[in-house]
């Protein structure tokens, strides 16, 4: 926190109070503020606005608000030790300049130590033209400092020196001063050989300070003069020293204007005008301390005062100043007279009449019991519009130069006037008398009538007497706390509670919150020159341009929603008071904001920081607040009469610079030091991270207290959001990833706003379930997926449809077959038995022919018989197994060689797999089997056979062999159609036949078939 001292200069005259020079000065120190150190060595402003600070515990960065310490623990490179000397170069780059040494810190952040001499500490560092810097040592070595290369002389001159100082003339001379010897080095040019070119050397009796002047030329200050000298010529001698001259001249600066300010060691600082003229700054009125060890004016015109012990002093130059004879008092209402004196009324029994010679007091005594003044109106008998309605005549009234009536309205006595040197009571006729025991407004209209409001109604002076107007609308109370009208010819009536009436033409109309007003309760009225209505409310500012009311509140930018007075000044603004600080508004702005040109406004608020005796400004009375006719502008406080010449304001026009100071992921600092460290241009967050820290700065230090910020990140916030000075970081969690821009701006205590945002590039990566080659890759994954499963799906489709096909094709196969067989076999049978019959027929006459038929059809049934039991037992689905077609095999070949009277062994495992086969396998093996049997009893002459069954993992193997003759020669080729289609059916169905001779010399038939 700051350590707020508001002091203003004493005055011996009314009107030298009003003229003479006032200061405001803020004061930081290690206890309240945070300043290092209470000793403040050496202070520069750099271009980038910040407030640099050597103190015996090392250098600080200010920010107007925050200070920040870089030392050995945080600054690598930077070292211990005291900071005795600051100076910041043309590049950006800022020296530092130590006990022992210098410290070089680029622009990057980069912290490089140099030494120059053994003893090392410097005095003074400067740079020429050429942009060579120069170095000033305590033991006299005077180093070069150009293209990163050093050059060091020794001019020790005088040893020891009290004084030794060094500064460049206009680029091109560099002055060399120790003791009493004061050297010229030039011109300097950037091919200077390594022989210091000494153009002038001077002898004074004693040299004390010297300091380059802006406006060219430089001061000198020896001898116990302030001299401002051209190269070798003198221009002005400005001043005797106004110190004592043992008094030791320990820093310089000029202000903005080019005036000279001296700080000394013991009797504080010396601001001097353009004449020689000076105000002297001590730390028994203004400053913290009259030791001073360094002076900078910033770019804003405040001047900072480094102090030996008192901590670091703001010192800004003031435009409003206190009444002396009222500071502390609260003032309720002023006006003022035609002689250029003011009426002032005291919240109690106090009246002052103040001019430029004289101040008197006067007491408004009342009848009974206690009251206070609310009013005091002095009334002009030059009114605008000219009419006969005069003001009652004061009796015997003149005081001073004073001759018209001076009413005073009081809160409990009711409404007195001046006469003869005291306020009486005025005489009312009884039907106004408790109408005007409250008075709170006494105003007087363009017809130069009299109103008088009070708590019960409204009362005029009227052709010599007094008109009452109670409330129009028939409520209980009509308590009027404001009056005006306009050119228009617009009587307005503010109230407690009913609203604002508007008189015209006989007609009234009346405005509420239903209707626009922003509040019921009326507490100050105003007309500016433009004829635009103004209405203080308990719920803001309203504006009433004859076509529509317009709000202004805290939402809009005042620092207050219930102004106490209102006061138009010649130079366009608005003077709103409040209880919380007097407020200045631009009424351009405030009219484009009733146009909807903009969505806000800019309200300065002046408070005791700025020459009020307090913020809280006064309410409840008219007149409350006065412009003179000299232009001076008048306002009543708590604590004293302030008053401020509009005409010399100056709004600060200075666009604060505005800094991203640092941005931590989680906690991490991205910037690697914060020293003078660049951020990155882009920070980039990894998946998994969750905060992000943005801490910025404005660099506005004559009221930082006062700015305001807005900020905003770009696809993550669509409108900018507005921040009070204090807050200077913004903290977001979870951000989806993305590529973001953040911006912020900087507001100063005027309303000027930076002229280029501050910019940080942000990328949120995303977990890698949601990066590009992821995604990629998933897409690509579920669109081969799909295709798969529709390639799949269609695949299965076709299969069961090739499937079907397949299994028509087959059964269309096996019905033909089926009817082949039928043909082949039944067919041929049935019809051998018709052959018979007819010879059964033909030879009934020959019994023996009969029986031999009739044998013959019997072993043709049989054969028909046998047939049909294969086609059935190859229809039928139950049979398709390994098991079913070894059995019938087996069964088969048991039964016919039986038959034939054969021998016979079968060789098959006792448990066979029910392993399920194709109709087909079953069909072509049971025949390729069936035929072998056949050829084993027709044809090999055999006694004995053997039927034999192997079974592997995938397949079978089926063994038919004899004991007959065996196989004639190149039986095999010859193509016989019996061996030729046991082969193909058993190729048909994927196995392999063959056929050669038996172990016993007769014939082996093997066929070997697939298990699927």
């Amino acid at each position: 926190m700051h350590c707020w001292l508001l002091v203003l200069a004493a005055c011996c005259g009314a009107r030298a109070a009003v003229s003479g020079p006032q200061f405001a000065v803020n004061v930081w120190t290690p206890d309240q503020g945070g300043l290092p150190s209470s000793a403040v060595l050496a202070m520069i402003q750099s271009r980038d606005g910040y407030l640099w600070l050597g103190t015996p515990k090392g250098l600080a960065r200010f920010d107007g608000l925050r200070f920040q310490e870089f030392n050995e623990s945080n600054t690598p490179g930077m070292g211990r030790g005291v900071v005795v000397k600051l100076f910041e170069d043309s590049q950006g780059n800022l020296w530092v300049g130590t006990e022992t040494g210098v410290v070089l810190v680029t622009r990057e952040g980069k912290v490089t130590p140099v030494k120059i001499s053994p003893q090392g500490r410097v005095q003074a560092i400067c740079e020429d033209a050429t942009g060579t810097v120069w170095l000033y040592t305590a033991d006299g070595q005077l180093a070069r400092c150009q293209d990163k290369h050093f050059n060091v002389w020794d001019i020790g001159g005088e040893g020891q020196a009290v004084t030794r100082a060094l500064i460049v003339e206009d680029g091109r001379w560099l002055w060399v001063g120790a003791g009493s010897t004061l050297t010229g080095i030039g011109p300097l040019t950037s091919t200077m050989a390594n022989a210091l070119p000494v153009t002038y050397e001077t002898m004074v009796a004693r040299l004390d300070f010297l300091l380059a002047s802006k406006d060219g030329g430089y001061w000198r200050l020896a001898d116990g003069q302030i001299q401002k000298w051209q190269t070798n010529r003198l221009e002005k001698t400005l001043a005797r020293y106004p110190w004592s001259n043992s008094m030791l001249v320990t820093s310089a600066c000029e202000d903005h204007e080019g005036n000279l300010i001296v700080g000394t060691y013991g009797e504080g600082v010396y601001w001097f005008d353009a004449r020689g003229g000076y105000s002297r700054l001590s730390g028994t009125n203004e400053l913290s301390h009259n030791t001073i060890l360094s002076l900078v004016m910033d770019r804003e015109g405040c001047l900072w005062v480094g102090t030996d012990g008192g901590g670091l002093d703001r010192i800004r130059r003031q435009v409003f100043g206190v009444l002396p004879t009222s500071r502390g008092l609260t003032v309720q209402s002023v006006c003022d007279d035609r002689q250029g004196g003011l009426w002032i009324g005291y919240n109690g029994e106090e009246v002052q009449h103040w001019s430029t010679n004289s101040s008197q007091l006067l007491s408004v005594k009342p009848v009974a019991g206690p009251l206070a003044v609310r009013s005091i109106f002095v009334a002009d008998d030059q009114a605008r519009d000219a009419s006969p309605r005069r003001p009652p005549p004061a009796q015997n009234g003149r005081l001073g130069e004073a001759s018209l009536p001076v009413w005073a309205g009081t809160y409990g006595g009711g409404l007195f006037q001046l006469q003869d040197g005291q306020f009486q009571p005025l005489p009312l006729p009884a039907a106004l008398a408790p109408l005007a025991i409250h008075v709170s407004a006494i105003y007087q209209d363009h017809h130069g009538m009299i109103w008088v409001g009070a708590r019960q109604g409204l009362a005029r002076w009227y052709e010599s007497s007094w008109q009452v107007r109670t409330n129009p609308f028939g409520a209980p109370t009509f308590d009027v706390r404001a009056i005006a009208d306009d050119a228009a010819g617009n009587f307005w009536i503010g109230t407690d509670g009913d609203g604002l009436l508007r008189l015209r033409e006989g007609s009234l109309t009346a405005f509420t919150h239903t209707n626009g007003l922003p509040g019921d309760s009326i507490s100050s009225l105003c007309v500016d020159p433009d004829g635009v209505l103004w209405a203080g409310t308990t719920r803001g500012l309203g504006r009433y341009d004859g076509r529509k009311w317009t709000v202004y509140t805290t939402r809009e930018g005042l620092s207050d929603d219930s102004p106490g007075y209102l006061l138009a000044d010649g130079e366009g603004y608005l003077w709103i008071g409040s209880s919380i600080g007097l407020m200045r508004a631009n009424r351009r702005d405030l009219q484009d904001f009733a146009e909807g040109l903009t969505n806000s406004i800019s309200v300065r608020v002046y408070g005791k920081e700025d020459g009020l005796p307090t913020g809280e400004c006064t309410e409840g009375s008219q007149p409350a607040a006065c412009r003179a006719r000299d232009g001076t502008l008048w306002f009543p406080t708590t604590k004293g009469l302030a008053y401020v010449n509009p005409k010399l304001l100056r709004p600060n026009t200075n666009p604060p610079p505005v800094l991203i100071e640092s941005v931590r992921v989680d906690g991490e600092l991205q910037n690697k030091s914060t020293l003078r460290s660049p951020l990155p241009e882009a920070v980039t967050v990894p998946a998994g991270k969750e905060g992000l820290d943005i801490t910025y700065t404005s660099l506005s230090l004559s009221a930082p207290e006062k700015g305001h910020f807005r900020y905003m990140l770009s696809r993550h916030e669509r409108n900018w959001i507005e921040r009070p000075s204090y807050w200077r970081s913004v903290h977001y969690s979870k951000l989806p990833d993305g590529d973001y821009r953040f911006y912020v701006e900087a507001c100063n205590e005027d309303g000027v706003w930076s002229t280029q945002p501050a910019t940080l590039a942000i990328k949120v990566l995303p977990p890698f379930w949601r990066t590009w080659w992821f995604i990629s890759a998933t897409v690509a994954f579920l669109l081969g997926l799909v295709v798969g499963s529709v390639h799949y799906v269609s695949t299965q489709k076709l299969q069961r449809q090739l499937a079907s096909l397949r299994q028509q094709e087959a059964l269309e196969k096996e019905r033909a077959r089926i009817a082949r067989d039928i043909h082949d076999q039944v067919g041929a049978n049935l019809t051998q038995v018709s052959l018979l019959g007819e010879l059964v027929e033909s030879d009934k006459d020959h019994p023996e022919e009969i029986e031999a038929h009739a044998r013959q059809i019997s072993q043709t049934a049989l054969e028909t018989t046998r047939a049909l039991d294969e086609i059935v037992w190859t229809v039928n689905p139950s049979n398709d197994t390994l098991d079913g077609l070894v059995n019938y095999v087996c069964k088969y070949a048991q039964e016919y060689l039986a038959l034939a009277s054969l021998r016979y062994r079968l060789e098959v495992p006792s448990q066979l797999p029910n392993t399920p086969v194709s109709p087909e396998l079953r069909h072509n093996v049971f025949l390729a089997a069936k035929e072998a049997v056949n050829n084993v009893v027709k044809h090999s002459g055999a006694t004995s056979a053997w039927l034999r069954l192997r079974l592997e993992p995938h397949r079978f193997t089926l063994e038919i062999e004899d004991n007959g003759r065996g196989l004639p020669k190149n039986a095999a080729d010859k193509g016989r159609n019996g061996l030729r289609n046991m082969r193909k059916r058993v190729e048909d169905i994927g196995g392999e036949f063959s056929i050669g001779p038996g172990a016993e010399g007769g014939t082996l038939v093997r066929f070997t078939a697939p298990l699927r």
